[in-house]
């Protein structure tokens, strides 16, 4: 953990014996009574956490002084069909790691509909991954995350209009039938919205669908990737494009 991160509620209360940030502060920092550590409020502020007092139990006493801004969100949203329900935690975590926006999960017509079926989204499987992604980041803030049915779904209700306060280049990624290439993108001081098939890629029908969207579909060379390598890659470069890298 490079961030100690509390919910608005946890401030006032121990930590409990057994809860894997008391096991952190403990075991691996070797924090004692009188310590400082880096924390944050999750969606609010960072600075440091002091250890008041560790109790027989083990539990922590701690107090916190967060004076300093999180770090400013990234204006890119990523679209992806729904994957594996193994790769969905992973992806959410490498995704609220970039400092993105937004994550919106997509059924497609060529995905795999049992994927839709993940309980992560409402067990707190989803939110454990995208706050595990911000402690890496040393942030409090994590994207916001919706599912749609559908890509028509998705492209009727246009999300990132409330996400995202610039007009964003609409990007496709399309390895088969790609109109250009990601790297050639020109889109300094811009926002983006990403949109990535499943496994399978997007169906013609979704390409015209894209296409009537305004979305230019480009590709990253020829080779098939993974859903998760894609959304990943395909991140980074719009980040690096848009120019927050620097």
């Amino acid at each position: 953990m490079n961030i100690i991160l509390f919910e608005e509620n946890e401030t006032g209360k121990p930590l409990a014996p057994r809860d894997e940030r008391t096991l952190h502060l403990l075991k691996v920092l070797r924090k004692k009574t009188g310590d400082y550590f880096e924390a944050g409020i999750l969606g609010g502020n960072l600075g440091q956490g002091c250890i008041k007092e560790i109790r027989e139990d083990k539990s922590v006493i701690f107090s916190l002084d967060l004076q300093n801004e999180p770090p400013p969100r990234h204006p890119v949203t990523v679209a992806v069909g729904f994957p594996r329900p193994i790769q969905i935690r992973r992806l959410l975590r490498d995704l609220s790691n970039l400092g993105l926006t937004a994550v919106d999960l997509i059924g497609t017509e060529l995905g795999e509909k049992s994927y839709r079926n993940t309980k992560l989204l409402v067990d707190g499987g989803a939110h454990a991954a995208l706050v595990e992604g911000a402690v890496q980041a040393r942030d409090t803030r994590i994207p916001l995350v919706s599912s749609y049915k559908s890509l028509n779904e998705w492209l009727t209700k246009k999300p990132w209009e409330k996400t995202l306060a610039n007009t964003p280049l609409l990007i496709a990624m399309d390895n088969v039938r790609g109109e250009g290439s990601l790297a050639e993108l020109s889109a300094g001081g811009s926002s983006i919205v990403l949109a990535v098939g499943s496994e399978r890629g997007w169906s013609e029908g979704e390409r015209e669908a894209l296409g009537k969207a305004g979305f230019k579909r480009l590709s990253m060379g020829l080779r098939p990737l993974r859903t998760e390598t894609a959304c990943i890659a395909a991140s980074i470069l719009a980040l690096e494009k848009i120019g927050v890298l620097g």
